[in-house]
């Protein structure tokens, strides 16, 4: 028994010291950065990063022919989840012109709660909608929320950046 034990315990653990470390390439992407370095943003929702990965993914080689608008030389294409959506506009190189996103009840951030919270105490938030609007020509992404607060029987929606600043 004790032979059979030792035995198997050698079998198992033998692939562990031949293990060997694969080193891969780093792959630089430079079609584009400029929308990876205006959309970083502190801490956004899971499904936000795996949109926007979609949308950085995108095979624009591929037959696109239906999504040809010829009046502004681009490709129009939407991207959807459950609770959030990105219709982008590429060039024909691949090149992303502008999007538009939208996400339902992402998490807020820090600043925005603490915004809202110091100018409406005693106001709860009923749900709220992220919006971002990016353009290759402009120097900042745009980012807004739309939130939506109740107190007792009374419902307002209040708007602000990024920063809290209300709109």
């Amino acid at each position: 028994m004790k032979i059979v034990l030792i035995t198997l315990l050698a079998c198992f653990t033998t692939p562990l010291f031949f293990a060997q470390t694969i080193e891969l390439s780093e792959t630089l992407i430079t079609l584009n950065y400029k929308y990876l370095d205006k959309n970083e943003v502190n801490n956004p929702a899971q499904r936000v990063k795996d949109l926007e990965s979609e949308l950085l993914k995108f095979n624009h080689k591929e037959e696109l022919s239906d999504l040809y608008d010829d009046k502004y030389d681009t490709y129009s294409v939407s991207f959807h989840v459950p609770k959030g959506k990105i219709i982008a506009a590429y060039d024909k190189d691949g090149k992303i012109v502008r999007t538009i996103e939208k996400y339902d009840n992402v998490r807020l951030p820090l600043v925005v709660m603490q915004s809202v919270s110091k100018r409406f105490p005693n106001w709860g938030i009923v749900e709220d909608i992220y919006l971002v609007k990016y353009h290759c020509d402009q120097d900042s992404l745009k980012q807004e929320y739309k939130i939506k607060i109740q107190n007792d029987d009374e419902t307002i929606t209040v708007r602000t950046d990024e920063n809290g600043v209300f709109l």
